[in-house]
């Protein structure tokens, strides 16, 4: 697989709440990841862009919302996020690059 396609795969980290309590307490990370994107390919996604052991992936589908755009109805695009746990001593840190 080559690099540009494991940057189309995984597309940000997810902050929230119980991202960071899952990070604390057990170990995970949130990614918001492509739509089409299997568990073993953001299983290597993760290995190889942070290098990390990764020890189990969970992926949930978030069905976009209804919205009104002025008068005009629409829906926001669906999407997906994969719960990412990492093997005991793994820790991915996103400001290592930061400078």
């Amino acid at each position: 697989m080559s690099d540009s396609a494991l940057y189309n795969i995984i597309l940000a980290p997810h902050v929230s709440e119980k991202g960071t309590q899952l990070a604390d307490s057990a170990q995970m990370v949130v990614f918001k990841v492509a739509i089409d994107a299997t568990k073993p390919q953001i299983r290597r996604a993760i290995e190889k862009l942070f290098s990390v052991e990764v020890e189990s992936v969970q992926v949930v589908r978030h069905k976009g919302k209804k919205k009104n755009f002025g008068r005009i109805p629409g829906k926001r695009k669906d999407w997906k996020k994969a719960y990412i746990r990492l093997k005991q001593g793994q820790d991915i840190d996103f400001l290592a690059d930061a400078g």
